[in-house]
């Protein structure tokens, strides 16, 4: 059986997004995290019930768990000594546990929490195994997210997915960079754009993404999902550009966004701690560009721009 190595950063859970985007960075497929702080409200909000589990309801409140998980031709030792650097600049307490696990047991252990949710105005993601579900005049998004990041649950993706509603026209030609699970492509797709590009440079997001558009019926050219760096790979300009990435990749992208912008586009970027803000902003304003609306949720940031 193939054994990855689990990563698990214990740390104050008012410091727990922040430490999941640090940890974000160590690996291309996404981060599994346990914050248990309002455990009774989200219980009822997703599952409209009261009754939580003992064993849930004995877990440390104050305490948040970031679980990442390396494959077995990666050394551990790299991530964890990048997460403790940035932990440490960003003085965030911490304790961190390696243990070896079967990669069945972690792609299928996030599931359970996983349930359908609105966003916004217009859309309901529904992972597709679950069928007991109620979409009344909402556009369904199927997901599968497998170990690709984006499942709509986290801040900086419903924070996307909210703003994508206010651009998308039958016009619009869409470019999604660092697409991950294409959960914000389908989107575009469903919303009516009449096409969506994709890049990642993970191979297997941009599989996951694929499947993610089949699932709901869009393929290739219109639904266009591509392997590789964005200056190599891509062409065009587009209307809507979506980058639900981390700071450090907007900031370093940005300056090469703008040939790839048509008259009046709209740059969405989120994956913002509130703490980085202001070096994004710095760098948008040095690249052009004007904020014309932010949005944030929970410490984290999404701006819409023009240039």
């Amino acid at each position: 059986m193939e054994n990855w190595t689990e990563i698990k950063i214990n740390v104050p859970v008012e410091r727990v997004d922040e430490a999941g985007s640090i940890a974000s960075m160590t690996v291309p497929y996404g981060i599994y995290i346990e914050d248990y702080s309002n455990l009774e409200e989200e219980a009822m909000e997703i599952a409209k019930i009261d009754l939580i589990d003992e064993e849930l309801l004995a877990k440390d409140r104050s305490i948040g768990i970031v679980h990442i998980y390396i494959s077995p031709e990666e050394n551990p030792q790299e991530a964890v000594s990048f997460i403790k650097e940035r932990l440490e600049s960003e003085k965030i307490e911490y304790t961190i546990e390696l243990a070896n696990c079967a990669r069945e047991d972690w792609e299928n252990n996030w599931k359970q929490y996983f349930k359908p949710i609105n966003v916004g105005k217009k859309l309901i993601i529904r992972p597709i195994w679950v069928d007991d579900y109620n979409a009344g005049d909402r556009k369904v998004l199927n997901l599968e997210p497998g170990i690709a990041f984006g499942t709509g649950t986290h801040e900086t993706t419903r924070l996307c997915l909210e703003a994508l509603e206010n651009y998308i026209t039958p016009d619009t030609n869409m470019l999604d960079v660092g697409c991950g699970s294409g959960i914000l492509s389908v989107a575009g797709m469903l919303l009516g754009a009449k096409d969506v590009t994709g890049v990642d440079i993970d191979k297997l997001a941009v599989k996951v993404a694929i499947e993610n558009g089949k699932l709901n019926g869009f393929e290739y050219p219109e639904y266009n999902m591509i392997v590789g760096n964005l200056i190599d790979r891509v062409s065009g300009k587009y209307s809507v550009v979506t980058a639900n990435i981390v700071a450090d990749a907007i900031i370093m992208l940005t300056p090469d966004i703008k040939k790839f912008l048509s008259n009046d586009a709209v740059y969405i970027v989120s994956g913002i701690i509130d703490i980085r803000e202001d070096e994004v902003l710095s760098c948008l304003g040095e690249n052009g560009f004007t904020v014309i609306s932010r949005r944030s949720e929970n410490g984290w940031v999404c701006l819409e721009c023009k240039l």
